[in-house]
Order: C-alpha cells, then sequence, then structure tokens
C-alpha cells in the first residue's frame, strides 16, 4: 500500500497549481483579445477601410496589426520592469486591466461612414493600447510560470504559457465559428457581428484582473533584496550574451509561429480559395491539435533538455516550410490541407513549447521579467508582427513566393544559434 503524501507536499502542489492556473488563464484571456483581431479582420476590414480590393483591405488591417507590434518592446520594457522591481503578481493584473480597455475601444469604434477618418486612427489607439499590454504579457507570464514550476517539470509547466496563447486564439475562432454557423448571417457578421468578440474579450479581461489580484507572488521575487530590486536597462546591458540568445531563439520561431496560426485562417481564405467558414474550421482544429501538442513537447524537453527540440524545429523548419506552404497554395483536398496545416504546427512545436522556459533559465531572478521580454519583444515587433503583412505583400505584387522563402532563411537564422548555445536545462539560472 502506497503511502499519501506529507500534508506539506500536497500544499505545495495545491499552491503551485493555483497560481499556475491563475497566471495562465490571464494569459488566455490576453491573447484572446490580442488575436480576435485577427480572426475578424477579414469581416471587419471594408468597416475601418472602404475599398474594393479585398487583398488591399486586409494589407490595411494587417498594417494596423503590425503597428500594435511597435507597443510591445515598451510594454516589455515597462512590465518587465515593473515585474522585477514590484513583483510578477503586480505586473500581470496591470496588463490584463490595460488590454480590457483596448478591446472595449475597438467593440464601440464606429465605421469609416460615420467618422470618416477618426475610425482607422481609433482602431491604432486601440491596438496600441493592446500591443503594450501584450508585450508585457509574454516576459512576465514566462517568468511567473517558470519561476512557479519545479525543476523536475519546468519544461511541462512553462509549456501552458502557449497552451493558453493558443487557447485564446481557439476562443476567438470557436467564437467565431459560433456567429458564422449558427448565431449571425454574413451579412449580419460584416455589419455589425464582429464587434461581439470584443465586448466578450473585454468582460473576460475583467474575470482575469479578479483571478490574478488573488494568485501569490514567486518566492523567487520575494527572495530578493531591495538591493536586486533596483534592475533595469542598465542592469540587462550586463547580459548581451543572454540577450542575442533570446532575439535568435525568437527570430525564426516567431515568424513560423504567425504564419501557420495566426496568417493561415487568411492564408486559406485569400490564396487557397476556401470559404472564411471552412478556413475558420481547419484554423479552429488544427490549432487545437497544437495546443495538445505543447505539454507533451515540454514534457519531452524535461526528459533529453530543450537543445534538442529546438534544433528539431531548425532543421524540420528549414526543410519543410517552402514545402508545405507552396502544397496549400496549389491543394484543394481539405483532407490534405488540413494535414499539411497539422504537420507544419507539429514543427514549429520545437520551438513554441519551450521557448519561455529556455529564456527564463537564461537570467538571473534580478532581471530575469526583463530580459525575457524585452528582447523577446523586440523581436516580434520586426519579425512576427510583420510577418502577415509581408505575406500579402508580396501576394499583392504577385511574387508570394518570396515570403516563403524569407521564413525559410528566418528559421535557417536561428538553427545556427541552436545548435552553439548550451542546454538550459542544464545550465539553468533559475535555480542559482
Amino acid at each position: 500500500m502506497k503511502k499519501a503524501l506529507p500534508q506539506h507536499n500536497a500544499k505545495d502542489v495545491e499552491y503551485r497549481l493555483k497560481s499556475i492556473f491563475g497566471g495562465s488563464v490571464g494569459n488566455l484571456v490576453e491573447w484572446y483579445d490580442w488575436y480576435t483581431y485577427s480572426a475578424f479582420a477579414l469581416y471587419f476590414s471594408p468597416v475601418f477601410f472602404p475599398n474594393s480590393n479585398p487583398t488591399a483591405q486586409l494589407l490595411d488591417t494587417a498594417g494596423i496589426f503590425a503597428v500594435g507590434f511597435l507597443m510591445r518592446p515598451i510594454g516589455g520594457w515597462l512590465f518587465g520592469s515593473i515585474a522585477d522591481k514590484l513583483g510578477r503578481k503586480r505586473s500581470m493584473t496591470l496588463s490584463v486591466l490595460i488590454m480590457a480597455i483596448g478591446s472595449l475601444i475597438i467593440g464601440i469604434t464606429p465605421g469609416y461612414k460615420r467618422i470618416g477618418i477618426a475610425a482607422p486612427l481609433l482602431l491604432v489607439f486601440a491596438r496600441l493600447i493592446q500591443g503594450l499590454s501584450t508585450g508585457g504579457e509574454y516576459g512576465t507570464s514566462a517568468t511567473y510560470l517558470s519561476e512557479m514550476a519545479t525543476k523536475k517539470h519546468r519544461g511541462f509547466y512553462s509549456s501552458f504559457q502557449y497552451v493558453t496563447l493558443i487557447g485564446g486564439q481557439l476562443l476567438a475562432l470557436g467564437i467565431q465559428l459560433i456567429l458564422q454557423n449558427w448565431l449571425l448571417s454574413p451579412a449580419q457578421l460584416h455589419n455589425w457581428g464582429w464587434r461581439i468578440p470584443f465586448f466578450i474579450g473585454a468582460v473576460l479581461s475583467f474575470i482575469a484582473l479578479y483571478l490574478r489580484r488573488h494568485i501569490d507572488e514567486t518566492a523567487a521575487f520575494k527572495s530578493k533584496n531591495d538591493e536586486d530590486k533596483k534592475g533595469g536597462i542598465a542592469v540587462l546591458l550586463k547580459y548581451p550574451r543572454e540577450v542575442f540568445t533570446v532575439v535568435g531563439l525568437t527570430l525564426g520561431g516567431t515568424i513560423a509561429f504567425y504564419t501557420f496560426s495566426t496568417y493561415m485562417q487568411k492564408f486559406l481564405v485569400n490564396t487557397v480559395h476556401l470559404s472564411k467558414e471552412t478556413s475558420t474550421t481547419l484554423s479552429f482544429i488544427s490549432l487545437l491539435v497544437f495546443a495538445i501538442m505543447q505539454p507533451l513537447f515540454g514534457l519531452l524537453s524535461d526528459k533529453i533538455g530543450r537543445k534538442p527540440l529546438l534544433i528539431g524545429f531548425g532543421v524540420l523548419g528549414t526543410l519543410f516550410t517552402y514545402p508545405i506552404l507552396t502544397g496549400l497554395a496549389k491543394e484543394t483536398d481539405t483532407t490534405i490541407i488540413f494535414l499539411l496545416m497539422v504537420g507544419a504546427l507539429i514543427i514549429v512545436s520545437g520551438y513554441t513549447s519551450i521557448n519561455a522556459v529556455v529564456k527564463a533559465e537564461l537570467f538571473p531572478a534580478e532581471i530575469r521579467a526583463l530580459g525575457v521580454g524585452l528582447p523577446y519583444a523586440l523581436t516580434v515587433a520586426i519579425f512576427g508582427g510583420t510577418a502577415e503583412y509581408f505575406a500579402l505583400w508580396f501576394k499583392n505584387i504577385g511574387h508570394e513566393r518570396y515570403f516563403y522563402w524569407y521564413v525559410t532563411g528566418c528559421i535557417l537564422i536561428s538553427l545556427i544559434l541552436y545548435t552553439t548555445m548550451k542546454d538550459t536545462k542544464h545550465h539553468s539560472k533559475i535555480e542559482d
């Protein structure tokens, strides 16, 4: 007969699970709000940009999507500094509140026909607010989940950051499927129905705000003395190798992720010529599989290390990105399209499942949130946020396949870094 766990062990597990759940739910809501913009851009782009060319309309909304990313480095710096100086919990609570405001603005802003140029300007303002919030969310939540996890299962627990990140996207697509198939007609969705998910996002953000106010602070932060809490850019500059590693880690991964998740829905409509409803369904199911894979890959990294997974992503991404995108562009069988999408997401999982923990393991506690958040946000702003825009721009000028090579080249650059870096599982600074 097995012995019962000691009471303090059971309480420790409960404490960690409660904190990870609270942090993860807030992360899900933040990313739901962020991705709702992309998921419903197919419907609201004519409201803000009255242009007869669908690609041009999507290009305009993609441009504003990219503008939102410009604020992410500022958010990474601001909320990373708050997390390192005032606490992870306080930073995450503030970021989700700001996201609620951004979603509410998009939901209530009238269209171009009613208020003219003020409509797209307000859309830009709302995306800047959301970009600020999301830029702070990644580094702080990655730090929080990594610090709350035990050493033995850190890859597994940290993978839930991308489970909830993808979950936010799934929630946005799920609401879209319900509105498309059961509640509203296409005309209603185009006219006003696209506003519903933004109102839902604002409500969910306030629920997440409540949950985050009741989570515990990490022991790593509480153990820091006042001198350690005086970090900032000056302290971060003492870790140039680690900062460069975060940039290199993120480059290929973020472009691959945004290509095969966020942009894929538009790619299926605009290039593969599937219906909006079919593309939404395929995106939803493939992303559900993608979310399930994250903890499995995270668990694998706890067994064999982080580096093998990163190298696997780099090699397979370099070899198969062009063939997958080319195959998707000319395929008509939805089963094969789905299998190609899942195949791409399996490859990307080698990066997404562990990238948060790898970055957190690079830095000491006094600079961890800023060290993870700022260089990551800069890289995502420059490359991830513009991936969709470049894809549509290359298509608009008649050279869509140039984008496929662009994604491949960026993954190759990251692969070079993966082969030269140390495995952070065996050189983690979280235990220091």
